[in-house]
């Protein structure tokens, strides 16, 4: 985890002054790199947290992912799909996990040239003393309650929605303070709402 900086002065906040002498005011660029900042804060938070697991925090929503499936199991594309990531990405992070032994691959008998991760006893073992610790830690967002967090998530779903997550006649109604719509469903199995994470695509980012 990187150490704090302790900056006597908040420096988005003073670009965003000089933002505005020069080009005028554009709340969109604070905003945005708020954004990629509370991004790195909380990416280098929870991994330090599996890390010990052997884990990075993508990896963590892989093996999630897998316990939420009915079988524990699922096919490649689907994974990708759910965590919203490039296949390469989903290839990278299985494989990490298969040579952890916290998740196996097999053909799938449904699909000649497909494959199905399913998740081990020692996955199993794993993601729950995981989430135990990240739910101590409330996922780096102690900072807020619960009213805040879940306005947290209805402020970035229109942007979700615009970016083509899904449609907003899927979104449906948020209740306030609660998580219950946070879950992307698609026909039995369900999978946690993942943030688009270019970053985690990104050279600069914690590998999967």
């Amino acid at each position: 985890m990187a150490k704090p900086l302790s900056l006597a002065f908040d420096p988005i906040a003073r670009a965003d002054e000089l933002w505005q002498e020069r080009w005028g005011s554009t709340p969109s660029m604070a905003a945005i790199t708020s954004i990629m900042r509370a991004q790195q804060i909380l990416l280098g938070q929870v991994d330090a947290v599996v890390k010990p697991y052997g884990l990075t925090f993508a990896r963590y929503e892989a093996l999630v992912l897998l316990t939420f499936s009915q079988a524990g199991e699922l096919p490649m594309s689907k994974i990708g799909e759910r965590l919203m990531v490039h296949p390469t990405s989903v290839t990278n992070t299985v494989d990490r996990l298969v040579r952890s032994g916290l998740v196996a691959k097999r053909p799938n008998p449904n699909d000649g040239r497909g494959t199905l991760a399913s998740i081990t006893d020692k996955g199993r073992e794993v993601v729950e003393a995981a989430t135990k610790d990240l739910m101590d830690m409330e996922f780096g967002l102690g900072a807020y309650d619960a009213r805040q967090c879940a306005e947290i998530f209805a402020l970035l779903r229109p942007l979700r929605v615009a970016s083509g997550d899904f449609t907003a006649e899927a979104a449906g109604p948020v209740a306030s303070g609660t998580t219950a719509d946070a879950t992307v469903r698609t026909g039995t199995d369900s999978a946690p709402t993942s943030v688009p994470d270019t970053a985690h695509d990104s050279a600069a980012s914690t590998p999967r």
